[in-house]
């Protein structure tokens, strides 16, 4: 059931795609350039953006992890779209693991879950490895909870350094991983949200506009 939100506003928890952004240890670098311009005497503007699809917020794809399997377009749009609770695990440590899953009182059912345990960091400039991430057994408590989307306020679902785990238990599972949310602004709760990746064929991740309201 969707939330009732007459007058609501949707806030926008997307993180902003720009040269020297923080992109994950390894990732490319955004470039944005200007390859016409209305100053030089062209038509009109326009600008070429050059930048991996795991930069900011953005929808991991089956084949992210598992060779073979399919690309950002197979990720089923209705996951992205409705009731999302947002629960606050800025206590959990590094590792939010089953125990961890426990604390946080997920009830049974729950389809989408955003994870507030990191957001703190977009305040830095430069990759904090030091995030909090997801456990592989972390990530099966959910899937036993019946989630079918889990996202998290960083670039990674899963603790630096161990990555694989985290997303096979989930991808195998067919739960939607969205990552790098900005949820600096926002309490936990239930809240709705859209989130909806670009539309890059066999692409192993998919750059997104997400919001809550």
């Amino acid at each position: 059931m969707t939330i009732a939100h007459e007058r609501a506003a949707w806030t926008d928890v997307s993180v902003p795609i720009r040269p020297g952004m923080v992109t994950f240890e390894g990732d490319p670098a955004v470039i944005l350039e200007r390859t016409s311009a209305l100053a030089a005497g062209d038509v009109c503007n326009v600008s070429r953006l050059d930048f991996g699809v795991h930069s900011g917020t953005h929808v991991d794809a089956p084949n992210h992890f598992i060779d073979g399997a399919s690309g950002i377009e197979s990720v089923p749009l209705d996951v992205l779209v409705g009731p999302a609770l947002v629960v606050d695990a800025s206590r959990a440590g590094s590792q939010i693991d089953r125990e961890a899953v426990r604390r946080l009182a997920i009830p049974d059912g729950t389809e989408r879950v955003l994870i507030r345990a990191n957001s703190a960091l977009w305040n830095e400039s430069t990759f904090q490895s030091a995030f909090a991430g997801l456990t592989g057994d972390g990530a099966l408590a959910l899937v036993a909870l019946g989630v079918r989307l889990v996202g998290i306020d960083y670039l990674s679902i899963a603790p630096f350094g161990n990555p694989t785990p985290t997303h096979r238990a989930l991808l195998d599972a067919r739960v939607t991983i969205v990552e790098g949310l900005d949820l600096r602004e926002v309490e936990a709760g239930l809240y709705d949200v859209i989130c909806l990746p670009l539309l890059i064929p066999g692409s192993d991740g998919g750059p997104a506009r997400a919001m809550l309201r």
